[in-house]
């Protein structure tokens, strides 16, 4: 096996870097301006992204673990990368529950990592995620699934800005008749946040959340927010006192008030097939 060597930011588009790293069943950490790809002998076993809620956020904002127990596992187990076991073994999780939520997780970032196939920045051979292995996947797989859902996505709302900018609802329009998922995805549409920071308020996987917004910019519901135009102001007085900085960030996001019930039920068929293989 070629050990790779560390690389730096070249104009190399992740996906092709990925694969060069699975067929020479590379360990270590890839990382692109969106985020970053774990790999253990050339499968992926991670991926982490800004743009998305990680694995704490959605085991503990949907109930499935208390943040004590979630930071408790850090606490004991984050320095040996042996979290996701540390759940499994202190009886926090099931092993099918955890790997299920994993798997979400790591497509979800996997889609903002891949979905533009920006340039690589650089490789860390060895580099390992404090989480340990919990399910690892084919690099094609990922690199297949972030495909179908950027064109999934394409297809329901080709405007790929809903991704990333502040969403605000269009004044005027008549939210009536909504499915009660994406009523509530509505609900979370303010202004300030963003895709993923609904995704967190809702702890609902963040592909299923873009789901709902595109299909609301599809009927003029809601459109990204248009930044205000900067406008000249007067220099103030050498006396006077800086005004302090306002921060435009939303505030705690709010706990869900309700489950989110079809994914709820497609993981426990999912996790029941699971167990039962």
């Amino acid at each position: 096996m070629i050990t790779p060597a560390r690389t730096s930011r070249t104009d190399e588009p992740a996906s092709a870097l990925l694969a060069t790293l699975a067929a020479q069943g590379a360990s270590g950490a890839l990382s692109t301006e969106a985020g970053m790809v774990y790999l253990v002998a050339g499968h992926v076993v991670h991926v982490e992204s800004a743009l998305t809620p990680d694995l704490g956020d959605l085991l503990t904002h949907s109930g499935a673990l208390p943040p004590d127990g979630w930071w408790g596992a850090i606490d004991e187990a984050g320095r040996d990368c042996r979290v996701g076991r540390q759940l499994v073994d202190s009886g926090h999780l099931a092993a099918g529950a955890l790997e299920l939520c994993h798997l979400g997780a790591l497509f979800d970032a996997a889609y903002f990592v891949l979905a533009h196939d920006g340039p690589a920045l650089r490789f860390r051979p060895g580099a390992a995620h404090w989480l340990g292995a919990v399910r690892s996947v084919p690099v094609d797989s990922v690199l297949r699934e972030s495909r179908r859902r950027r064109e999934l996505l394409h297809r329901i709302w080709p405007e790929p800005a809903i991704d990333l900018a502040p969403l605000a609802r269009v004044p005027g329009t008549d939210p009536a008749d909504l499915p009660a998922r994406r009523s509530r995805t509505l609900a979370q549409v303010d202004g300030v946040r963003t895709a993923a920071q609904i995704a967190t308020a809702l702890a609902c996987r963040t592909f299923h959340t873009l789901v709902e917004l595109r299909r609301l910019a599809a009927v003029g519901l809601i459109a990204p927010k248009v930044p205000a135009p900067a406008t000249a102001s007067p220099p103030a007085p050498a006396t006077a006192l800086a005004p302090a900085p306002v921060s435009a960030e939303p505030g705690p996001a709010p706990r869900p008030t309700a489950p989110d019930e079809p994914d709820t039920a497609l993981l426990r068929r999912l996790l029941h097939a699971l167990e039962a293989l």
